[in-house]
């Protein structure tokens, strides 16, 4: 199981590589690489990722490195790249996991570049509230931020960050499903079949 386990993975990671960052992160769905995620998902050696006693595994920084329909952040990226061409570039998305007052955070990070605008970064910090069955969550979303981390391209000019609230009234919640999880990967689905990996 173990071996079947490592080569999936291993087929998985050579088969987004060949994708290519930018391609692999906007709206795109690879065939062969969401069938390589569902065999992974059926011997998914974590089944209750959200139980605490999986946390060890569960917390951390994760790299997002494969979106099947891409993320509230790189949706209309890829939208304008479409209209514009690619003066818009995703660096870098990752996502951090900690746990507070016995509930799980999530911190969602993307890292983009626009032509002549320099570089900046996004974030959405939400809450996981974990359903019974420990493999699915209600995620909640209560603040939004950007900050300009290479103003018009100067890596010394680095503006305040701007947090926005989202008020309680205008708070959508969301199911996430964890359903493969071992030491350094983690696959998730949204509640409409988004496919989502990520690396420690």
């Amino acid at each position: 199981m173990m071996q079947a386990n490592q080569d999936l993975k291993t087929e998985l990671l050579s088969q987004i590589e060949a994708l290519g960052q930018q391609r692999s992160l906007l709206a795109f769905s690879e065939t062969l690489i969401d069938e390589i995620i569902r065999k992974l998902e059926k011997i998914n050696p974590i089944t209750q990722p959200l139980q605490p006693s999986n946390f060890d595994s569960l917390l951390g920084e994760w790299q997002l490195i494969y979106a099947s329909n891409g993320t509230v952040v790189t949706r209309p990226i890829a939208e304008i790249t479409n209209i514009l061409g690619s003066g818009i570039k995703v660096k870098r998305i990752w996502q951090s996991l900690t746990v507070k007052e016995q509930k799980i955070i999530a911190d969602n990070k993307a890292l983009i570049q626009i032509f002549l605008l320099g570089e900046y970064q996004l974030s959405a910090e939400g809450i996981w509230q974990p359903e019974p069955d420990e493999l699915t969550a209600k995620v909640t979303f209560n603040t939004f931020s950007g900050q300009a981390t290479q103003f018009l391209g100067q890596p010394s000019w680095t503006l305040p960050e701007v947090k926005i609230p989202i008020l309680d009234f205008l708070r959508n919640e969301a199911l996430w499903i964890t359903s493969f999880l071992d030491e350094d990967m983690r696959i998730g689905r949204g509640a409409t079949g988004n496919l989502f990996v990520f690396r420690k």
